[in-house]
């Protein structure tokens, strides 16, 4: 080998420069304990809620330490800031926190760029498009468009009441065509997403989190955001989601709205017992129509006197600006009330336009306050938040937080007059963000000048914190909704580091063992560099700001395996070399040179699964396929250069290594199997294995499709007690409609599935769905448990709701979609890729035929038994990426039995395949000892990394073993079978 001394240098260089990228993890995980110490000396245990008073008490302890040097290196030093900067990023599995991914509203922006037309056509490409998009994976705004030129007639993009309006007039005039009207149209839509994306950047960059991570999705209007770390997840949510339209507006008060009330009071109440009536006459159900959005405590409403004054609980005080106070699970009832048709005929004029809204839902409060504005034919408020040119958060006359406005010079003016007016009437001003009424305050000392406002309402320091941060930012240009979601507790996360880390180094040690068992001296090098192979890989991981999830880790113990079947390689060549008499320094160096060719192409087809992986995964899954590719680099050069280094050095003293041991010395010399022989049986097992997987696939089973691909809501939910998965299930299907519940784990876990509501978007529907989970779950659950510990799983005793997720229909359509192009895209490029290496498409066709017979198997396997088996066998994208690492693993063990067949063969000749049997046999040692050494990492995963990773282990599993049997009794003969026509004709000839 010639440059050692560079190679030598390199690998110290790059071993010195990832101990130092890694040891910025160190430092701040050596402050963070001492943060977490302090916190536990300060908040007793005893203390009501101590868990979240000690998680706020260590972060107050890690602000105030932000600017303080922690690691000082003598030439240069780090604050606390910059160091957690620096640190090796963790992923939601492994430290908590919140992914979702936010689709931006096309259909929004649309609306506002034609000024909320009526115009029939628009509205109902609108509502075409709407449709079209359940369905198909193309953009909104191309559905938009296909929908609008179906249905245009006479009608045009450029018309005066769409987009040639007086928002636009510069851009568009009605004189254009709709040819000429799409990019103007693209391009503003486009604008208001990257407007979107900066707002939405604003408010996180603000939230608190380090190593936030928040980027665009294609031109979908798609945005991701990651928050490891964050705790509350209600309060991520509602910052993500809320659009901060904030509005000012006139009230009115309780005793001019009294009237009315007891008008549409009586006029429901006519119309609810007369389809009682009806209902237990004739058992109609239009009644139904009415109260459709009323939950199943209120259905009740029908034997009432009086359906809204006997739900009032409080309020309507004389000149007071609150109208009533109601139940919160009574708001939807009233809202059918006093939207029905019913009401609005007892309406009078002077309440037209006034629109009913809700006050802000106070902590655990169980009550709400209605208010009436005083709103206006276009819906427009006296005053918006556009005027806002800064905010923050401060404390009111009773020192509670609160928000401070400071208003530009319009603004302020409006301010004046508004609050002039209502001195002068002693009126109220509303403050509504996003419809929600925060606070409606009287104005007892005169006009306000200067535009300075406060909005208070009982907020917590971090409630106002959020609002004074999305107020700065900006409003949103149109709604966000979550479309998919993955909320894991910290618990969960921590969980999650301990069983990751066990069977990382379970594998590790069982596989140090045993490379030292089979090869002796040689095996000691092996490990050394396998050591430092692990070392490159978290180095790399670490400086390049990679994010460090489970399946990573999953990744990085397979990468043990493929470091290991170099060295495997590499030495079993070696050994063939020193078993021709050949000297110990020409065996070291032609066992290295052969094997190189072999070693490069299995790494190469495992290398282009880990890119389709990276380029159509998402998440954890794009986190397995990034450190699979840096494994990939990092084990070659250590197995090519470092081991050789080790070697030779070892070598080159005069000392001899025999590459085994007096155990092992005799194995897998002198096999001659006929494997050839068999490939007749090998093809009806095969067959009848893969018939009967089919059938189950497609007549019988199926596959558990999880959330990832059909679309619903999945809640991994911890007790403190043994539960019965049935009974939870019965109880929440009278909830939702459907549900599915079973044992996650531990008897005590559980994880439940629903598709309820999974098409509606929004916060509020996110909390509804959650505080009915936690009243189906009430009686297995502590009676003290409040809903916000239920739902970050951080309660005293690490109960309630440990990880959720979110997959709206439409995302789960493309996820799926994404898969298929995956495993088909694999395929293709490694058939060209076998094709371009050996020459011959019988190779391809091969290596293609094996792998299509490995997936299928693990498919039927999958299918035959997800029904009875003990731990979780959904098909989401983590199995997907199982499936992928199958396929790559079969095309390396299968390339590396063809590499050897071309080299025989070449040499030898095909001899009607004697030599096929040959080469088979002299691989025969390398294919079981990278199977058993890659099968026993798995099964350390399998059985000590946690039970989030047992299905994707348990297909990965059956795929080593299943792939291990293909590539000598499926790929091999397919070949044989395609080729021996043409290579014998050349023996004759010969």
């Amino acid at each position: 080998m010639q440059n050692k001394g560079l190679i030598r240098l390199f690998a110290i260089l790059f071993g010195i420069v990832s101990i130092y990228q890694l040891s910025f993890t160190f430092i701040t995980g050596k402050v963070e304990d001492e943060a977490t110490t302090f916190a536990t000396n300060k908040i007793a245990e005893t203390e009501p809620n101590y868990v979240e008073k000690r998680d706020a008490e260590q972060a107050r302890y890690l602000d105030s330490i932000g600017s303080q040097t922690v690691y000082d290196l003598g030439f240069t030093s780090f604050t606390y800031n910059e160091a957690k900067e620096k640190e090796l990023n963790k992923g939601l599995d492994l430290k908590g926190g919140i992914n979702v991914i936010l689709q931006i509203s096309v259909k929004d922006i649309l609306k506002g760029l034609s000024n909320n037309s009526k115009d029939p056509v628009f509205n109902r490409a609108l509502a075409d498009a709407d449709e079209a998009s359940k369905s198909s994976d193309k953009i909104y705004l191309d559905l938009f468009f296909d929908a609008f030129d179906a249905i245009k007639g006479d009608t045009k993009l450029a018309s005066p009441d769409i987009f040639a309006n007086k928002t636009l007039s510069d851009e568009i005039n009605f004189q254009m065509a709709d040819d000429q009207v799409r990019p103007v149209i693209r391009r503003k839509i486009d604008e208001s997403i990257v407007s979107a994306f900066e707002v939405l950047r604003k408010r996180i960059d603000k939230f608190g989190v380090t190593q936030p991570n928040i980027q665009r999705l294609g031109t979908s209007g798609r945005i991701l955001v990651e928050l490891p770390g964050a705790k509350d997840v209600n309060r991520v949510k509602k910052l993500l989601q809320s659009t901060a339209q904030l509005e000012f507006w006139e009230t009115f008060k309780a005793n001019e709205v009294a009237p009315f009330l007891i008008a549409a009071n009586d006029a429901v109440k006519s119309i609810v017992e007369s389809e009682k009536e009806e209902t237990q006459e004739e058992a109609t159900s239009e009644i139904d129509s009415l109260l459709s959005d009323i939950n199943q405590d209120s259905l009740d409403v029908a034997n009432q006197v009086n359906p809204i004054f006997d739900l009032i609980v409080g309020g309507g005080q004389t000149g007071s600006p609150v109208i009533a106070t109601f139940a919160i699970k009574d708001t939807a009832a009233i809202n059918s009330y006093l939207n029905s048709r019913e009401a609005k005929q007892v309406l009078p004029s002077e309440l037209q336009f006034a629109r009913f809204l809700w006050s802000k839902v106070e902590g655990d409060a169980q009550t709400v306050d209605l208010y009436a504005i005083k709103s206006n034919r276009e819906k427009e408020a006296p005053l918006s938040g556009s005027v806002v040119v800064d905010a923050s958060q401060s404390y009111d006359q009773f020192n509670k937080p609160s928000v401070s406005m400071q208003m530009n010079g319009k603004g302020a003016k409006i301010w004046e007059e508004m609050t002039g007016k209502a001195f002068r009437e002693q009126g109220n001003i509303a403050i509504v963000l996003d419809d929600i009424v925060y606070s409606a305050p009287g104005v007892s000392r005169g006009a306000i000048a200067g535009g300075n406002s406060e909005i208070s309402g009982e907020f917590t320091l971090n409630e106002a914190n959020d609002l004074a941060n999305v107020l700065r930012a900006g409003k949103l240009p149109a709604s966000a909704d979550i479309i998919q979601s993955e909320v894991v507790g910290p618990s969960l996360g921590q969980e999650a580091i301990s069983s990751g880390l066990t069977s990382f180094l379970i594998a590790m040690s069982l596989v140090l063992v045993w490379m030292i068992f089979y090869y002796g001296k040689a095996g000691g090098f092996a490990d050394i560099a396998l050591i430092f192979n692990i070392l490159l890989i978290f180095g790399v991981l670490s400086g390049l700001g990679a994010v460090l999830t489970l399946p990573g880790i999953a990744g990085i113990v397979l990468t043990i395996g493929m470091s290991v079947d170099a060295n495997v390689l590499i030495f079993e060549r070696t050994k063939e070399e020193l078993s021709k008499g050949k000297g110990m320094k020409q065996s070291v160096a032609d066992g290295f040179g052969n094997a190189l060719s072999s070693i490069l192409d299995a790494n190469i087809t495992t290398g282009l699964t880990a890119l389709i992986l990276l380029v159509f995964g998402t998440g954890p899954i794009q986190g397995f396929a990034t450190t699979l590719l840096i494994g990939i680099g990092t084990s070659l050069f250590t197995a090519i250069f470092v081991t050789r280094l080790l070697i030779e050095w070892y070598i080159g003293k005069g000392r001899n290594l025999d590459f085994t041991t007096p155990i092992t010395k005799k194995w897998f010399t002198n096999l001659n199997i006929s494997f050839l022989s068999k490939r007749k049986t090998a093809y009806v097992v095969s067959a009848v294995l893969v018939v009967i997987g089919l059938s189950s696939l497609f007549f019988i089973n199926g596959l558990n499709q999880g959330v990832d691909f059909v679309g619903g809501r999945s809640y991994q939910v911890r007790f403190e007690n043994v539960v019965t998965p049935s009974e939870i299930e019965t109880d929440l299907t009278e909830i939702f409609g459907s549900a599915q519940v079973k044992t996650f784990g531990a008897p005590n876990q559980v994880k439940i599935t629903t598709k309820y509501k999974v098409d509606v978007e929004g916060a509020e529907v996110d909390e509804e769905i959650q505080r009915s989970l936690l009243d189906g779950l009430k009686k297995h659950l502590p009676q003290e448990i409040t809903y916000d510990e239920f739902v970050n799983g951080s309660g005293d005793r690490k109960i309630g709701v440990l990880q959720s997720i979110k997959v709206g229909p439409t995302i789960a359509d493309d996820i799926k979609k994404n898969a298929v192009w995956a495993i088909l895209g694999s395929l293709a490029v490694v058939f060209l890729y076998i094709l371009l290496r050996f020459r011959r498409w019988q190779f391809s066709l091969g290596a293609v035929a094996a792998v299509f017979h490995d997936v299928l198997i693990v498919l039927g396997i999958f299918s035959l038994t997800w029904k009875f088996m003990p731990f979780n066998m959904e098909i989401d994208q983590a199995f997907i990426a199982a499936i992928l690492t199958v396929i790559g693993y079969s095309l390396n063990d299968t390339v590396v039995v063809f590499d050897r067949i071309r080299e025989i063969v070449g040499d030898k000749g095909w001899k009607d395949g004697e030599n096929i049997n040959l080469a088979l046999n002299s691989t025969l040692g390398r294919t079981l000892n990278t199977s058993l050494t890659t099968l026993v990492v798995l099964l350390a995963i399998f059985i000590f990394g946690g039970e989030s990773l047992r299905g994707f282990m348990f297909a990965m599993i059956i795929g080593i073993l299943v792939g291990t049997y293909s590539s000598l009794f499926i790929a091999t003969p397919v070949m044989f079978d395609t080729l021996r026509k043409s290579m014998g004709k050349k023996d004759k000839k010969k």
